[in-house]
Formats: structure tokens, sequence, C-alpha cells
């Protein structure tokens, strides 16, 4: 990919790149019309940084060594981890597991012969599905979608799981429409109201990349190998595994600053009891000799949770997460990976 790309991808221009970095644009302009093997360290670092992507998986990008990377946005996604993850990565195993799987760095990184992957998401398992059955298909009603883009376009689309209209589309539909409000939504969110409803704003990228090749990509690697993919219950999604198989779970966070609806049970929210299940099903797991990771947030709880428990270590890492409305409030976060071996 072009750094061009990558900028635009994320709505950023490299006047702000060079603003929000403290590099002079004149030196930014010289830096991007070089090979990237002649860029400082620090400028990379810095790109890195202001693209939520770790130096490696942005020299990849660039140098075009790794084409399945995510073809959706995700919030909490992990690119920019994938470094101190393949660090912690079991030598070897069988088959692959990710009950959580959002956008998918981890299992495109991995690229596995045999997974399985799940999510809750319906529509996000859906796009998934067609990603694999449909791409032609996809790509075709992606591109009108790009060719039509505006804020008009996109509060229309939006509406249509408020006035029926999303219950006459074709399962293609569906996944154009998710793709295309994810790539043009507010920071790539995908976030519905109890009815079920979008209620993201529109995002005003300059050139978001709606029709996206690595789609391509993405499903002929699914097609290619054995990849089942699930809309189900994380537990029920990784019953199966099997001693030496891989587990990587990837659950909604436990929040920085616990409040009641965290610590109340929920039937539809992850809280303090969901959490709790999630644990056990760890220990479950480990008991039956599959490897496992987890990520989360580094706060007091983990300890609680992970911390007396038996070969289980517990790796604190930084990430920077700028889902705040509030830019003063985005910046570096502790999070960590959990691993039982």
């Amino acid at each position: 990919m072009q750094i061009s790309e990558i900028l635009a991808e994320r709505g950023l221009t490299a006047k702000q790149v060079a603003i929000h970095q403290r590099i002079p644009y004149t030196t930014l302009q010289s830096t991007f019309e070089r090979s990237v093997d002649k860029w400082s360290v620090g400028t990379l670092r810095a790109i890195a940084a202001e693209t939520d992507l770790g130096v490696e998986e942005l020299l990849n990008l660039l140098s075009g060594n790794d084409p399945l990377t995510p073809f959706i946005k995700w919030v909490g996604g992990k690119r920019q981890l994938l470094g101190q993850i393949n660090q912690l990565l079991p030598s070897s195993f069988n088959r692959y597991f990710e009950p959580f799987l959002g956008g998918g760095a981890v299992f495109l990184n991995l690229t596995p012969p045999n997974a399985v992957v799940n999510d809750f998401n319906p529509e996000l398992v859906n796009v998934w599905k067609v990603v694999k059955q449909q791409p032609e298909d996809l790509m075709r009603l992606l591109q009108k979608h790009q060719q039509n883009n505006s804020k008009a376009y996109y509060l229309d689309l939006r509406q249509t799981d408020r006035d029926g209209r999303i219950e006459k589309m074709s399962t293609v539909e569906r996944a154009a429409r998710f793709i295309y409000m994810n790539k043009t939504g507010f920071n790539g969110l995908w976030r519905v109201n109890q009815a079920g409803q979008n209620n993201v704003p529109y995002g005003r990228y300059k050139n978001p990349n709606i029709c996206d090749e690595r789609i391509l990509s993405v499903s002929a690697y699914l097609n290619e190998h054995q990849i089942t993919i699930l809309n189900t219950d994380y537990r029920k999604a990784v019953e199966d595994a099997t001693k030496h198989d891989f587990v990587y779970f990837d659950p909604p966070y436990i929040p920085v600053n616990l409040t009641s609806s965290f610590t109340a049970y929920t039937n539809t929210g992850f809280g303090l009891k969901q959490q709790e299940q999630l644990r056990d099903t760890f220990v479950s797991l480990t008991r039956k000799g599959v490897y496992v990771m987890l990520s989360n947030a580094d706060v007091p709880l983990i300890e609680e949770l992970y911390g007396k428990l038996d070969s289980t270590v517990i790796h604190h890492v930084v990430a920077k997460r700028n889902i705040n409305s509030v830019g003063s409030k985005r910046g570096n976060v502790g999070e960590v990976i959990i691993t039982n071996y």
C-alpha cells in the first residue's frame, strides 16, 4: 500500500500528521517521496503512532509483504500489537480458534490452515461469510457505494434498519451496507441502540477506501483453507477445542472505571459476570491442554481473575487508542496479554 492510502483509510492527511507529530510538513513530504527503507526510525514511529499501527505492521503494509490485513476498521483491533502477540504465540499448534473475531487482525496475520472463527454480531458474521462466498458481487456493490458516498447517502442507508428496507436486502447487500458504513462512519464505529439500529454519525473522511481490494485476498485465503465461520456464543465456539489447539480471546474489555452497569448482571452486555465466566472458560480449556491467549485492559480486576491461576502469565503492553471523541483524552492505554503456556 502507499502511505497516502494508509492515511486516507484513517481519515488523515500528511499535514495533520505533521501537526500532530510536530514534524515539519516539508520534511514529511520529502520522506514520503523516498522508499520506506530510507525513512528515519523516528518518522516510522511517528507514522505508526498516528495510524494506530505497530512499526512492523506499517513496514509490512508499505513493503507489500503482508496482504492479509483487515478489510474493515475495528475499535480495539489488534493490528498495532501484532508484534507483541507474535512473540507470545505458542511454538506450534493444531487448530486455531478465535471466538471474538471482530476485524480479524490476529487471525489474518496468522493465516492458519485450519480455524474456527466466531462473533456474536450477526451482521459482522454475514460480512465474513459474504467475503468468502460472493466477493465479486460484494465488490460491485461497494463500488456503487463508493461512487455515491455522501452524508445524505450514508444517512439514507443507515435508515434502512428503521424503516424495514434492511429486511428486504440480500446477504450481499447487507454486507456491503455494513462495510460502507464501517468505512465512512465516525471513527470506524459499528454501534447499535437497544432496538438494534445503527446510530453512528457520518465520519466526513476525504477518500475512504470503501471498495477494498483486500477483500479478494482474504476471500481467496478463506476458500483455500479449512475455515469455519460461526455466529454463536463464544463458549460454544470453542467447545470442540482439544489438546494442542490454540484459542485467542479478544473479548469486550473490562472498563478502566468500574460502574454499576458493569458489575450488574445483564443478558446482553459483557459485565463482571461474563468476565468471570470467560475466566472459567480459560481455566476449562487449560485443563484440556489447549493453548490459550487472552487480551484485556490492564486493570486491577485482571489480577483478581487471572493472577493466581497455575501456569498463567500476565504480560503488560501499551496500545494507542483513538476512539474517544475528545482528542485530549486519546493516547496510550495499558493492556494485558494473558497466556497459559
